[in-house]
């Protein structure tokens, strides 16, 4: 159901604001601070973070010009706002946002969850000031803070847009032209299809990998090598971050857990009776569709 890949070549080689604001500094509000700053894309990128400590990181590292902690004097003056912070206080924060915007400032988040961000939105569209529409990078990594940014970290991956019927078609593409122009694909879903899907992609598969790393007893560990570190690295990743995400998409998330859990009795079922026709089939399964995916 992936559609409507955009693309406006033009904009994307002119586009470029005196001033953008990234509330939220770590690993994917510093890379695209990053990405920004190395394109020459904005004059002034304006980090809000909770620390001066992360604000000071992140400028020294040049992912920022300058830093705040009081989000409403950092959005003021902004001609773009991206919000990447945890999804459980995304929701808070564009309202605060928003009173503070000028009328017509494009906003979009980085929220690995879309339908209650864009849900309490859509809830007061016509009293806004500002123009959101929510955004979710494919791209990232287990590391965190703005030391983990990376300029290049958006190149070639896919960012999900997910405009509803009443986003207006220049909302869509201005936060489009954003995204591509840090080197980015864009794709549009829905905020539902956003979230059913991306719990089969991502979420669900954080749940297995962090069953397996928990399961492992610590007396295994010397012997853990590449396919164990493989499977469990995400398994890595900020334990408030990803709570936030499982129980913000809790209803797709647990039906996907079934479905796993549906295919993993299968297998145990087999190796129990010895079944080596049915435990070649299934692993059969699962080899074409990894291999489906390329390397």
């Amino acid at each position: 159901p992936l559609r409507h890949f955009c693309t406006n070549l033009h904009f994307i080689m002119t586009a470029q604001w005196d001033t953008v604001t990234i509330v939220g500094v770590g690993l994917i509000g510093g890379s695209a601070g990053l990405a920004l700053a190395t394109r020459g894309a904005a004059k002034k990128i304006i980090g809000v973070g909770r620390s001066d400590s992360s604000l000071e990181a992140a400028k020294e590292l040049g992912a920022i010009s300058e830093g705040t902690t009081n989000i409403r004097e950092g959005v003021a003056d902004a001609d773009f706002v991206l919000v990447a912070t945890r999804v459980s206080v995304i929701g808070n924060q564009l309202e605060e946002i928003d009173t503070c915007v000028r009328p017509g400032t494009p906003i979009t988040d980085a929220g690995s969850t879309k339908q209650s961000i864009v849900d309490r939105w859509e809830q007061s569209r016509s009293s806004r000031k500002g123009r959101f529409v929510g955004s979710h990078p494919l791209a990232g990594s287990h590391k965190r803070g703005p030391q983990a940014a990376d300029p290049a970290l958006f190149e070639d991956k896919l960012t999900v847009l997910t405009p509803v019927e009443s986003t207006p078609k220049s909302d869509t593409q201005s936060i489009s032209a954003f995204w591509q122009l840090i080197g980015a694909k864009v794709s549009h879903l829905s905020p539902s299809e956003h979230d059913q899907l991306l719990a089969s992609a991502s979420h669900a598969p954080h749940i297995v990998a962090a069953a397996l790393a928990a399961a492992t007893p610590r007396e295994a560990h010397r012997f853990t090598a590449g396919g164990w570190r493989d499977t469990t690295r995400i398994a890595a990743g900020d334990p408030d971050l990803w709570a936030d995400i499982l129980l913000d998409n809790a209803k797709a998330v647990t039906a996907q857990i079934e479905n796993f859990s549906q295919v993993s009795d299968q297998l145990q079922h087999a190796i129990e009776e010895g079944d080596r026709p049915t435990l070649i089939k299934l692993l059969t399964l699962a080899k074409e569709s990894r291999d489906a995916l390329g390397s």
